[in-house]
């Protein structure tokens, strides 16, 4: 349910939107099977504002709310007009607040889910976005911004160290600072038959202070898709590492809908490294129904350990896992929905419910 008003400003119009269904991309709780294993992630109301013409030269404001029950984001961007063969640039200011549960969550129920290690992120950036005019394939961006992250409890205080008394932070503070330049390449190309998606992304934490983070951080996305018949095949590969300063919050979290299935969010592992492979097989049971099977395996690569506080280890997370399943896929003019079942190593299962790309 949602509802949406315009009002005209001079020759000016703002849109505002509350939508309190958009985003239900929802990891629904069962009794003995759940989802993901995270908290519920539903994002229960929405708010979008929009002025295309600020200042009466077509600058662009964008204002975004969006609040679940357990997290919440707000994102200002404001944007002046480029000629289209120069670079699009966005003055960009976000805050978020989200539980922290691929790195500092408790595996449960044989890794099959994660329980809130009672830690919340609130990261705050303020900075530049420039978008390079994309090629015929190749599209490419790039932001620098200063960020500020600190940790808090779920009582809403600033915290430095975790229930066993292990830092949260790369400084010791309660928050660390940093200044991020983040340069992300992708690569796409598609037909009847096939696609291929390349993406890398690079963080380089710049030392404007002694006490700021100096970090490189880099995740590389590989996906292919073949046409087999009716059948369509879907693998995918990421890989990432860190060097340098490192705050836990940091780390490459490894398990979960998005990345190993039949495990918790995070439940696999958490490392300054991270390989990840999924395959997926999908065979079309009507027009709007397809049925799947799906392989998908993750590690740390040994790297668990040197992650400030070993909170993996401490938690006794295996550092790798494998998890195998099948589900359904349903698709619509509202929105893609699906149901997986997985089962992973310790033969535990766990059923995942996602649904995304809502119309608004």
């Amino acid at each position: 349910m949602g509802a949406q008003k315009s009002i005209h400003a001079g020759k000016a119009k703002i849109d505002v939107n509350v939508d309190f269904t958009h985003k239900l991309y929802a990891s629904l709780m069962l009794p003995t099977l759940r989802s993901s294993g995270s908290p519920l992630s539903l994002v229960i109301g929405s708010l979008c504002i929009k002025h295309p013409n600020l200042f009466g030269g077509s600058e662009k404001l964008d204002v975004s709310w969006d609040k679940g029950l357990y997290d919440s984001n707000i994102l200002v961007a404001y944007r002046r007009p480029r000629p289209k063969r120069l670079s699009q640039q966005s003055f960009v200011i976000q805050h978020s607040l989200s539980p922290e549960i691929g790195v500092h969550g408790v595996p449960i129920d044989n890794f099959s889910r994660s329980g809130s290690g009672g830690v919340n992120l609130s990261r705050l950036s303020v900075g530049l976005d420039l978008n390079e005019p994309a090629s015929s394939k190749w599209s490419s961006a790039t932001s620098i911004k200063f960020e500020h992250v600190g940790p808090m409890n779920d009582d809403g205080r600033s915290i430095s160290r975790d229930y066993d008394g292990f830092p949260l932070t790369c400084s010791g503070n309660p928050h660390d600072s940093m200044v991020v330049l983040r340069q992300e390449y992708r690569y796409a190309k598609a037909n009847d038959h096939s696609f291929s998606h390349f993406s890398l992304q690079i963080e380089q934490g710049i030392p404007v202070l002694s006490k700021w983070l100096i970090f490189n951080r880099c995740k590389v996305v590989a996906s292919k898709g073949i046409r087999l018949g009716p059948a369509f095949l879907l693998t995918r590969l990421t890989g990432g590492s860190i060097v340098g300063d490192m705050a836990p919050y940091q780390a490459f979290s490894i398990g979960g809908l998005a990345s190993v299935r039949g495990y918790g969010e995070g439940a696999v592992g958490s490392g300054r490294s991270c390989l990840v492979a999924n395959s997926e097989l999908k065979l079309p049971l009507n027009k709007m129904l397809e049925g799947a099977i799906f392989l998908d395996c993750g590690t740390d690569l040994g790297s668990g350990r040197h992650v400030p506080g070993n909170p993996a280890v401490r938690q006794g997370k295996p550092g790798s896992g494998i998890g195998f399943g099948y589900g359904l896929r349903f698709r619509s003019q509202f929105g893609h929905f699906q149901v997986d079942y997985a089962i992973n190593a310790f033969q535990q299962r766990t059923l995942y419910f996602g649904l995304s790309n809502l119309a608004s």
